[in-house]
């Protein structure tokens, strides 16, 4: 089902949580992940066209802002039991394939999705350096079979946090697959 993220008031901390990374098999936590620049937290799933259409752009985005300090964190909070292809075994297999440069994260319980308030797949919050949320919404306006991923609206988001300039105010929703809840 197609819907829209929810564009919560900006100026709110990040919810802290303890998630294991489907790569690494590891436990991390968002106070361990963290950037002192800024950190993107994105939900997203291995079986969404709409992930996919972004999914190489994504990887190239993240590439380019880890390498200037940013920190980009995947997190599925697909119910896996439903939607086996969203399980921690394939989500390791998709991160490989893609080659992911950033933990991806699993949410069994669903709690750190509702925390976040993450409504659809693909849908990006933005924190900066003290993790107060300056973005939320679309990765850019294009959607699958309509046009090429670029990136532009969390990538102006991050240059202006990068230059230490206000992150533009005009944000617009993510749209993409409802986030499959138990």
């Amino acid at each position: 089902m197609l819907v829209s993220s929810k564009m919560i008031q900006l100026g709110g901390k990040a919810p802290n949580f303890s998630l294991p990374d489907t790569v690494s098999g590891k436990t991390v936590s968002l106070s361990e992940l963290k950037s002192d620049i800024a950190t993107v937290i994105s939900f997203i799933c291995n079986h969404c066209p709409f992930v996919h259409h972004i999914n190489s752009k994504l990887v190239e985005v993240a590439n380019y802002y880890q390498n200037r300090g940013v920190q980009f964190i995947a997190i599925s909070s697909n119910d896996a039991g439903f939607y086996p292809e969203d399980g921690p075994q394939i989500m390791r297999q998709v991160a490989r394939k893609h080659g992911y440069s950033f933990p991806y994260l699993y949410d069994e319980s669903q709690k750190v999705g509702r925390e976040y308030k993450a409504e659809c797949t693909p849908d990006f919050f933005v924190y900066d350096k003290s993790l107060t949320l300056v973005y939320r919404g679309r990765f850019d306006e294009t959607r699958p079979n309509m046009g090429l991923p670029s990136g532009s609206d969390l990538t102006a988001a991050l240059d202006a946090l990068l230059l230490g300039k206000q992150v533009p105010q005009e944000q617009y929703p993510s749209i993409g697959c409802s986030i499959k809840w138990k």
